[in-house]
């Protein structure tokens, strides 16, 4: 258990807490969520003992082991598999001791520290950590390479996945999904839900929230308020909870000009002086009930471009990468065809390191095309967001300077407003840029794009360092932009509200995706289970192969190739009757919704309607019905013949 009571907290000049109590139950999975600057992250360190209170008193279970994730790695030559094994210090420990005891012949101590590390489980530790890793988006090579190796946000990557391996009770984990790509987010999502510890996560991503959290801690003016359920719940609560708040502030606004109407009017009159006196006291006693305010401190939006062009650029048969010094190419898509036209709105799914931000700098032209055409409108306006454009700000300027140097004509109020819908209001406009958070600088580096008015936007994780007010904020900007939208994102929320169609991108292609991110989930699963099911028949040809006499080796892997051969069909014609059985299910999912409308029966206008939906429904079931049978009949025969390939 954890809990605050009465605990008040300050940070320099600025008090985060002020008489607040927060009691959290063993298991539970808590939402942090508040302002950016609340005081989140203090809450953090109040609990792992590196801030001091100002007054109160924190209470936790004893022997909880926590863990949390460092903001920064030392051991840079440390190999990515090393330094997330280094995580579980007790196992290092006890290995430690064991090589120790080796190199002194105590054969009992030996024995015995085997028994510690079998405890443990230190034996399957290094699978754990090397799935760990993988499930983050590294690759089985890169798990033997140094940390040095790596980017700044690649190496927090490895610090998330040694922060899982912890053996912990009280998981604490501040943003864990700022650096993190939508598979590598779908994978933690899973990871923590099957967490059997107790979790405090702070995050601006609503739809992870709502996957993880069953509770939510709201910082709400210097307190910390519980809600139960997820997100989602936490919004609709608050809101019912804030329009009633502003029902009794109003209520008692009245009820306040009703008295002082009465006191201005009888004060001066003997008769009526008491009952004045009386409500005056009234009137101090009545506490206040302050008016309820949910607003969000951003509103702006983003301005097309006056003209267009149709199409706004073309790509055309296209082959995207990187060109080596030594003259070599690296090709991550080929025999790219895509045209963009005015108002298109398309968010790009693929796993990572496929090419999504290739793709997007090959549009803008920041990266030469390898082979094909790259063909621009005559009036393409490029508005482009990338992480590493935060790096190119200049520290030493002002947001005010920064814009004023795109349009030396502009007037300073027109800068000033504008940048205030970013959350720049008054001399804000003038604080130095290098002392900035991550998110303000983001925000600027939005303001700047948005300023150009651009009609092609493309955006790269545009959400990481925004907390969930400027989320927010972009999402309605972004709906109601009328220029084309390029988007990768890992946020959930932000793709769903914003883009009409999804491409995919993988295996060296773009194409359209057919579905949402349901279908997208589903798709990564499937081809995560066929990786997995080739590796696992690699494995199995290999051992056979070193289990044969040379001679017979040759004669073994031609026999397997001719089996696998003779298995393609049978593969092939399981997975289209997969695909087809999925495609009738959603439609028959669409059919059923449509046939719950009570007024489809009640209305005779629509009995034909109602006809035609009934005999959709049951060809739909009937065509499910051949399918399943078509996909059984498969996958008995597949099976049959793979245990023909074991045996």
């Amino acid at each position: 258990m954890i809990a605050l009571r009465q605990v008040s907290l300050q940070r320099g000049t600025q008090a985060l807490l002020e008489g607040a109590d927060l009691t959290l139950h063993a298991g539970h999975k808590a939402g942090i969520v508040g302002p950016n600057g609340a005081g989140k992250s203090s809450l953090f360190k109040l609990l792992l003992g590196e801030l001091a209170l100002d007054r109160g008193e924190v209470e936790m279970s004893g022997g909880q082991r926590i863990a949390h994730m460092a903001q920064e790695v030392e051991a840079l030559e440390r190999s990515l598999l090393d330094h997330v094994l280094d995580g579980h210090a007790e196992l290092r420990r006890a290995e430690a001791a064991l090589a120790a005891a080796r190199e002194a012949g105590d054969d009992h101590r030996e024995a015995e520290l085997h028994g510690v590390i079998e405890a443990l489980d230190g034996y399957s530790a290094p699978a754990r950590a090397a799935q760990l890793l993988v499930g983050l988006g590294f690759d089985q090579g890169d798990l033997e390479r140094p940390l040095s190796a790596f980017s700044g946000g690649w190496r927090m990557r490895v610090n998330l996945a040694r922060t899982l391996f912890m053996p912990s009770d009280l998981l604490l984990l501040d943003e864990p999904t700022n650096h993190l790509d939508l598979d590598a987010l779908l994978w933690l999502e899973q990871w923590l839900t099957r967490y059997p510890g107790t979790l405090l996560l702070i995050s601006h991503d609503r739809d992870f929230l709502d996957a993880v959290c069953d509770h939510i801690v709201h910082f709400d003016r210097r307190r910390l308020v519980l809600y139960r359920g997820n997100y989602s719940t936490f919004e609709r609560t608050r809101a019912e909870k804030l329009a009633l708040q502003q029902a009794e502030a109003a209520k008692q606004q009245a009820r306040r000009e009703e008295i002082e109407r009465f006191v201005a009017r009888f004060r001066a009159k003997a008769t009526k002086a008491r009952a004045a006196q009386s409500r005056l006291k009234m009137l101090e006693r009545m506490g206040d009930i302050a008016v309820a305010h949910a607003d969000s401190p951003f509103h702006f939006t983003l301005p097309a471009a006056d003209k267009t062009s149709h199409p706004l650029l073309v790509l055309d048969e296209a082959r995207l990468g990187y060109r080596h010094a030594d003259g070599g190419e690296t090709v991550q898509l080929d025999d790219v065809r895509v045209t963009l036209q005015p108002g298109s709105r398309i968010g790009l799914l693929g796993p990572n390191g496929a090419g999504k931000s290739t793709l997007i700098k090959s549009l803008t032209g920041e990266l030469p095309l390898l082979a094909g055409k790259r063909v621009p409108g005559e009036h393409l306006a490029i508005g482009y967001f990338a992480q590493h454009q935060l790096e190119g700000l200049d520290l030493a300027s002002t947001p005010f300077m920064h814009v004023q140097r795109l349009s030396p004509t502009a007037s300073d109020q027109a800068i000033r407003n504008f940048l205030g819908g970013f959350g720049f209001p008054g001399d804000d406009v003038f604080g130095e840029v290098g002392r900035f958070s991550g998110g303000e600088k983001a925000r600027l580096a939005l303001a700047l794009v948005a300023w150009q008015k651009p009609n092609l936007l493309l955006l790269d994780e545009p959400t990481n360092h925004l907390d969930l007010e400027m989320r927010e904020a972009l999402t309605e900007a972004l709906a109601a932009f009328e220029g084309t939208v390029i988007l990768v994102s890992h946020d959930r929320h932000l793709l769903r509200a914003t883009v009409d169609e999804f491409w995919r991108v993988a295996d060296h292609r773009v194409a359209p995706f057919d579905g949402d991110l349901e279908d997208y989930r589903a798709w990564l699963k499937a081809r995560l289970e066929g990786a997995r099911r080739e590796a696992r028949d690699d494995k199995a040809e290999r051992q056979a192969e070193q289990g044969a006499p040379k001679e017979d080796r040759k004669a073994s892997r031609r026999a397997a190739a001719e089996l696998r051969e003779k298995l393609r069909p049978l593969k092939k014609r399981r997975d289209r009757a997969e695909q087809a059985m999925e495609k009738i299910q959603a439609e028959l999912a669409e059919v059923e919704e449509a046939l719950g409308e009570a007024e489809l029966y009640t209305d005779p206008a629509r009995k034909e309607t109602l006809t035609s939906t009934l005999a959709r429904q049951g060809e739909l079931k009937s065509r499910l019905d051949d399918l399943e049978a078509e996909w059984l009949a498969a996958e008995e025969e597949l099976e049959a013949r793979e245990a023909e390939l074991g045996s």
